[in-house]
């Protein structure tokens, strides 16, 4: 675990060292993007399609939809009441909620997950992250986001066409090819693995675009000690009580509660954003979580793979 941190720690800081070079007279605002939406588009869809195509979908897939969304649930829970106790204003609040509930399963979590248990971890992420983690952010998250924030939009879309997006509808057609056993044709799955290559690599580099060591501030760090208590620690713990209700294999049992142990999601900026919650506060959560997780994710890992 260790050895595969420091692998994916070398690439995040690529991206690091990019937002102080500024290579080429280009910014990571500028970079940044560029790369996650050709991820978004192109090659996540494409890596969605070749591992769910394959995967074994069924009983399990319902249990990490469960073992995700209560997990969040138990974050946003934990956090909301602690902000009601302490009285945060609601755009902070808002920002908090966001922060620590939703774990970086995918740019994140996706590369950890592979390199420390092998290529059929990537389903397991994948599953998470579309059958629970995503689905949640793009109903309960942008509710609470709206709810905390400002929304001066005069068009309300309907929550869930928020789920109208390439890597939902990649994951529509892997499963319908899945469930009716349908073989992939081998030209096909090259392509696709030749595109699934490269998300783990750019996705690492966006996520060391996207920190940003100017938005830690003292206003802000008094915030961060509940964001880290529940998001490194308490949300891990509660999936790790929850998956002994599972059925699931060792490994697979693992790698599910591993995803919860995962830092911030960095996605969650643009809801602050676009609803006018803290933005720098969410900023500084993501970086502060990331940088720390490089020591919580080993420990997690030794407690989940020793009980």
């Amino acid at each position: 675990m260790i050895f595969t941190l420091l692998q994916m720690a070398v690439l995040i800081a690529c991206g690091i060292g990019w937002r102080w070079l500024r290579p080429g007279g280009l910014s990571a605002e500028q970079v940044r993007p560029v790369l996650t939406s050709v991820v978004y588009y192109l090659f996540l869809p494409a890596m969605v399609l070749e591992v769910l195509w394959r995967s074994n979908i069924g009983v399990q897939s319902l249990q990490y939809t469960f073992l995700g969304t209560l997990s969040i649930a138990f974050a946003m829970i934990c956090i909301w009441l602690i902000g009601r106790v302490l009285n945060i204003q609601d755009k902070k609040l808002g920002a908090i909620i966001l922060v620590t509930a939703f774990p970086n399963v995918t740019y994140l979590g996706l590369p950890v997950l592979e390199e420390t248990f092998g290529l059929w971890a990537r389903s397991v992420a994948i599953q998470i992250d579309l059958f629970a983690t995503a689905p949640f952010l793009f109903t309960v998250g942008i509710m609470t986001a709206r709810h905390f924030g400002e929304d001066h939009s005069h068009k309300h879309k309907p929550t869930w066409l928020n789920l109208n997006a390439p890597p939902f509808w990649a994951a529509l057609l892997a499963v319908i090819l899945n469930m009716n056993q349908i073989t992939a044709p081998e030209w096909l799955l090259g392509v696709l693995q030749k595109l699934s290559a490269g998300v783990v690599p750019i996705m690492l580099f966006s996520l060391g675009l996207a920190l940003s060591w100017q938005s830690i501030t003292l206003r802000n760090l008094p915030y961060a000690l509940p964001i880290i208590l529940i998001k490194l620690f308490l949300m891990p713990w509660f999936a790790l009580q929850v998956s002994v209700f599972s059925t699931l294999d060792e490994a697979h049992k693992a790698a599910a509660v591993l995803e919860m142990a995962m830092p911030s999601m960095v996605l969650g900026i643009v809801f602050c954003d676009r609803y006018r919650l803290d933005s720098a506060l969410y900023a500084m959560a993501v970086t502060l979580t990331t940088v720390l997780s490089m020591i919580t994710l080993p420990f997690w890992y030794r407690i989940i793979t020793t009980t």
